[in-house]
């Protein structure tokens, strides 16, 4: 399945740069908010590159999106 994923076109993915987060929003919220525009959260483009993201361990999604956009929550 990672091999397919792969192959995912550039011109399929949103570029993270439109991703506006209504920080009024409870987190959960932000959270779901986020996903729902970016798509996929795995693969989007970042300064015109395409940016995978990969796991390893027990770390979750959600857990490093929580820390990545919003550090005020413990």
């Amino acid at each position: 399945m990672e091999k397919e994923r792969e192959k995912i076109e550039k011109n399929e993915l949103v570029d993270i740069s439109t991703v506006k987060i209504d920080m009024s929003l409870p987190v959960k919220e932000r959270v779901r908010d986020y996903v729902r525009q970016i798509r996929d959260p795995y693969h989007y483009i970042s300064n015109g590159m395409k940016v995978t993201i990969r796991f390893a361990g027990k770390t979750r999604l959600e857990d490093c999106l929580k820390t990545a956009l919003f550090p005020e929550v413990k």
